[in-house]
């Protein structure tokens, strides 16, 4: 999890969520937060910013006295560079910090050695936090994105880390063309990170659809990782998702046998207020056997 220090949920209700990041407070859109009454209303006139969403995915941000464009948070060795986008993003999924601890205590349970290190694809990797946790254990990542900006945006945020000259393999491509062309080459991997978003677009058009092609993707990572992978992550924002369907989707294409554990399990943010703030839902394939 985040110090403290670095990231804190101060309140969220009435379809938002009040954050800091390091000094900038932000007040941001929070479908989870539709139902629930803010807990602390004397907190909210703190946001040096606040976005309010004009298109389906498009907004503005309106500032309250000078703000940083751009500044930096750290979680361990990962410092991660911020700014606002015009989609509400500022390159930082907060709950997602449970998940980078996960992934440098699987890597740190491998015996790697000069002839062997744990080889890692990160699918839908944003700005590559889960890549930067892993390199910093000492795996060698592949990270996949489709948009060009963010897969450069990642690529500062390794060099900021002194992760620059790690073996991290950037990739500009849509995910499941991505991994058909693996399986293709015959190369293989030991563990798999995905972060597949509802809906998206690839590098040429092709259409994302989580509902629809997440099976199928899912079947395609066990392929590129047999005889069985050392561990899978996957993470959804997507309603209807639950807990217990993304494990019964990870049990469909890696199985089950001895020495695996598959856990599943909301993603909770805690605010200061005590409350905690539903934030998606993880489930984690990983063989201790290996």
């Amino acid at each position: 999890m985040f110090d403290t220090t670095q990231y804190q949920l101060l309140d969220f209700g009435d379809s938002r969520r009040l954050e800091r990041f390091g000094p900038v407070v932000l007040d941001r859109p929070c479908p989870t937060a539709e139902s629930i009454r803010p807990a602390a209303l004397q907190l909210w006139s703190s946001a040096n910013a606040r976005f309010e969403r004009i298109e389906a995915e498009q907004g503005q941000w309106t500032l309250r006295g000078d703000l940083p464009q751009h500044w930096t948070l750290a979680h361990g060795r990962t410092i991660l560079a911020l700014k606002r986008s015009d989609f509400g993003h500022i390159g930082l999924f907060p709950e997602q910090a449970e998940n980078w601890d996960w992934i440098a205590e699987q890597v740190g349970c491998f015996p790697s050695d000069a002839a062997r290190t744990l080889k890692i694809l990160n699918l839908f990797a944003y700005t590559g936090g889960s890549t930067l946790a892993a390199a910093a254990a000492g795996a060698a990542v592949t990270h996949v994105d489709a948009a060009q900006n963010i897969v450069a945006w990642a690529r500062h945020n390794a060099k900021i880390s002194g992760l620059g000259e790690s073996p991290i393999r950037w990739i500009v491509e849509d995910a499941v063309k991505f991994v058909t062309r693996e399986i293709r080459r015959g190369n293989r991997y030991d563990a798999v990170i995905l972060d597949p978003p509802s809906y998206g677009h690839g590098t040429h058009g092709e259409v994302w659809r989580l509902a629809e092609d997440l099976p199928q993707l899912l079947t395609l990572c066990a392929e590129l990782t047999k005889p069985r992978p050392r561990f899978v992550l996957l993470t959804c924002h997507t309603p209807g998702f639950s807990p217990l369907r993304l494990r019964e989707l990870l049990t469909a294409a890696f199985g089950t046998s001895p020495g695996v554990r598959i856990d599943a399990a909301p993603l909770l943010l805690s605010a200061s207020t005590g409350q905690t703030l539903p934030s998606g839902v993880v489930a984690r394939w990983a063989d201790g056997s290996l």
